[in-house]
């Protein structure tokens, strides 16, 4: 393999001869062989090039920065948002706290790139872009590393993981509506209760996810806020004036989505409560998903040794032993989905915590799983909808023989002829597997006709 020789403030370190990045990523790359596949989300270095990019455009129109740097600077963002320069990112997530080694990763490759388009090599010659003096101009990593975590979490949020839970919520409400009519036993304690509809049944899990969704969205106000001109400790040491208010206009513009300045400065840096707060929401997102994921696969359980009242789409053989076998995975795809993401809570809570005097230093880790889980319960609602919902349908006849041989529709009679005497008659019904209403009409509580009149399935939803 060929080197060619960088130099930073600690001395010369030999870096691949065609890699776009610096010493201080290769010193990275040699000091933190941590878990290599852990690679700092593709997602972050491109929020970064926003971030590079409203810098540099702010930093013009302040007269720090001459139009052709600003330019060339653009050019190499617009690459790397495009993902044309992806190879030139290879740091894992576990590096230094404050993402020091993505923010001068991100520096090098365009001081490098920008010296490539200049018509020059690599390793010859001044670059007319330096990496800390113009890459970096107004900044420190203490502020670009979470204004970048916040701008790709609110863009994975709301172009991955909202679209995903609208279309659920979405295919739940047309199953609700479709199955209104269709009357079964309710179940609590996982044993039989008193009748439901299967549309309202499926009501709960839609509003479930609607309140879920609230919740989330919610939250991306404060997420939205974002730390640039903060600088080293909050207090904007080396920005100038309207830096913060200016550059995060230019975020919103080339984003297209709208961000501001944090309010405190401080706070920004220091805490990152805006990724608790928001992961917190998608941690309650996974758990009505996972609620509503088992009640599913309880309900298509057998198919004819089990509840069966719904039928789930056929989409793979499920075992490699038993012929003819179909399993619930996309509801076990969406469980374990949930797994990870209440994980990924407990790492982003304890991670938060961990904001000691001017700077939270687990701003890696923190961003690495709120962006894991915010694009897996996106693809995982859709896949879910897809694959299992909309494919859903009713299995009447298991449904009419569990509600007429459910004991419990005894409950209507509570109101005629009292608690104890309902409880008698349910008694004796399963005791001599008999029906409930060949139990009423041997205690002699009742007439057919004011049996049947009561005890209506159709009156009791």
């Amino acid at each position: 393999m060929e080197y060619r020789i960088e130099k930073d403030t600690l001395g010369e370190v030999k870096v691949e001869k065609n890699k776009l990045w610096g010493p201080q990523t290769q010193r990275s790359i040699e000091n933190f062989k941590i878990g290599e596949k852990s690679s700092m989300p593709i997602e972050i270095i491109q929020s970064f090039a926003y971030v590079k990019k409203a810098a540099a455009f702010t930093n013009h129109k302040l007269k720090k920065l001459s139009i052709e740097k600003r330019d060339l600077i653009s050019t190499v963002c617009d690459e790397i948002i495009d993902g044309k320069l992806d190879t030139h990112f290879p740091l894992v997530i576990w590096q230094t706290g404050s993402g020091t080694q993505t923010n001068m990763n991100l520096n090098e490759v365009i001081s490098n790139r920008a010296h490539i388009l200049l018509g020059k090599k690599l390793g010859e010659g001044e670059r007319l872009i330096h990496p800390n003096d113009d890459c970096n101009m107004s900044q420190s990593s203490n502020d670009t590393f979470p204004t970048a975590m916040n701008i790709a979490s609110v863009i994975k949020i709301k172009r991955v993981t909202i679209p995903g839970i609208e279309k659920l919520i979405k295919s739940l409400i047309q199953k609700s509506n479709k199955f209104k009519n269709i009357i079964k036993i309710g179940r609590t304690h996982m044993m039989d209760a008193t009748p439901v509809t299967l549309g309202q049944e499926f009501s709960a899990y839609a509003e479930q996810l609607n309140y879920g969704l609230i919740s989330l969205k919610n939250s991306l106000n404060h997420l939205s806020e974002i730390a640039l001109g903060a600088t080293a400790v909050g207090t904007g040491l080396n920005s100038p004036k309207k830096y913060d208010i200016i550059s995060a206009k230019f975020i919103s513009e080339f984003v297209k989505l709208p961000f501001k300045t944090a309010k405190n400065k401080f706070e920004s840096i220091s805490s990152h409560d805006s990724i608790v707060e928001t992961h917190g929401a998608l941690k309650l997102i996974a758990v009505s998903l996972n609620k509503i994921a088992n009640d599913i696969r309880f309900l298509s359980s057998g198919p004819r040794s089990g509840i069966g009242e719904i039928v789930l789409p056929s989409n793979e053989p499920g075992s490699s032993i038993m012929p003819g076998k179909i399993n619930p995975t996309q509801c076990e795809a969406l469980t374990m989905v949930c797994s990870q993401v209440i994980g990924n809570d407990t790492t982003i809570s304890l991670s938060g915590a961990q904001g000691n005097l001017q700077l939270n230093v687990f701003k890696p880790v923190m961003a690495y799983n709120i962006i894991q889980s915010a694009r897996l319960i996106g693809d995982s609602c859709k896949s879910f909808s897809l694959n299992c919902i909309d494919g859903i349908k009713p299995n009447i006849k298991k449904i009419k023989f569990n509600l007429e041989n459910s004991l419990m529709l005894v409950t209507a009679l509570n109101s005629k002829i009292g608690y104890y005497k309902a409880a008698e008659i349910a008694n004796k019904a399963y005791s001599e597997d008999i029906t409930l209403k060949e139990a009423c009409l041997k205690l002699k509580y009742l007439s057919e006709n004011e049996f049947n009149k009561i005890v209506d399935p159709k009156k009791m939803i």
